[in-house]
């Protein structure tokens, strides 16, 4: 097998919310891939516990950090106004529960800064980031900790702006990737200017000189070899991993990605008011008009998902997949991987 910037043509995808684990990302690295362990969501000592975890377990992983949007945290009167209306929206989805929405919430930046002082002060060897630009001094401090830095993109863009600061690499994020876009420039109602994920890696390849790893609807060793072959150094690969024993995702969540009643996904913000892949299920279809609001949508809807999750209904949870989501599969992750890379 040729040499790869990270030894491996398979990243396991960095999917926040429990999906990640540290069993995951085991598995990942026995059958030869790179796994991620996902930051977002979790507190600066969760983080820092599932580094420990992973370490205790000998292998080899990354860390995916959610850049916090500083526009989302102070609202203009107009915006505050729309999250308040959806607010109201959302109560007969809460009133089906019982569950009680909490009033909005603008001050959750992720615990940004707390995260960065854990990784500068316990490196791990891999960091990427996602939903915007971490900052030249935030990369420069990393990789001079020694750790690679790798920032998410979705368009050619917003490859030229993430170069700028200096990363590593970049993940190149086609509109097939399921779960939430890492767009941060490119307006999510527009037309993607790639048919597939190969042929955005070509468009990006023709305008930066750093590595690239390609994401989106990579579900076999067919599409593997598509996007190495336009030039990507490997594949982050998410949705065909949701469904395998060692992904923490819900029960409900697998079972939807082979349940043949859902036949479609959509880009939307009813979930978190941030642009997500999702099947399309009853809540995505009652609310096609979710303002942006991340993560003050993704507080409102929590506890009805919580709730969808207790009851085991698929109707009102966040089902994210890709375009692929049809050939994912069950069983362990060390066979999905070990397909992919076999295939090549």
């Amino acid at each position: 097998m040729p040499q790869f910037l990270f030894g491996t043509p398979f990243i396991a995808a960095p999917m926040a919310g429990g999906t990640s684990t540290p069993a995951l990302v085991q598995a990942v690295h026995e059958a030869g891939g790179l796994g991620f362990l996902a930051a977002g969501y979790k507190s600066p000592a969760s983080m820092a516990g599932e580094i420990s975890a992973a370490r205790a377990l000998g292998v080899r992983f990354g860390m995916n950090v959610f850049v916090p949007d500083a526009e989302a945290l102070s609202p203009g009167p107009g915006e505050r106004a729309r999250l308040e209306a959806y607010r109201t929206e959302l109560e007969p989805e809460a009133a089906q529960y019982g569950v009680t929405l909490p009033p909005l919430r603008l001050d959750d930046d992720d615990a940004w800064q707390e995260k960065i002082d854990v990784l500068m002060t316990d490196p791990v060897e891999v960091v990427s980031f996602a939903f915007g630009l971490p900052g030249r001094a935030v990369i420069q401090s990393l990789r001079k900790a020694g750790t690679l830095v790798v920032t998410s993109v979705t368009s050619v863009q917003e490859a030229l702006a993430a170069a700028e600061e200096g990363p590593d690499a970049l993940v190149v994020q086609h509109t097939s990737a399921g779960a939430h876009s890492a767009s941060f420039l490119t307006a999510d109602s527009a037309t993607p200017t790639a048919s597939t994920t190969a042929e955005l890696v070509t468009q990006v390849r023709s305008a930066v000189g750093l590595p690239l790893i390609a994401a989106g609807a990579i579900m076999g060793s067919s599409e593997l070899r598509g996007v190495l072959a336009a030039g990507a150094e490997a594949a982050q690969i998410g949705t065909a991993l949701v469904r395998t024993e060692e992904s923490g995702a819900r029960q409900t969540h697998k079972d939807a990605l082979g349940d043949p009643a859902f036949t479609e996904t959509t880009m939307t913000r009813a979930f978190t008011g941030r642009p997500a892949r999702s099947l399309v299920n009853e809540f995505v279809q009652n609310h096609p008009n979710a303002p942006k609001g991340y993560p003050a949508i993704h507080h409102l809807t929590a506890p009805v998902r919580a709730a969808a999750s207790a009851a085991g209904d698929p109707q009102r949870l966040n089902l994210w997949a890709g375009t692929g989501w049809r050939q994912a599969r069950t069983g362990s992750a060390r066979d999905v991987v070990t397909d992919f890379l076999n295939g090549l």
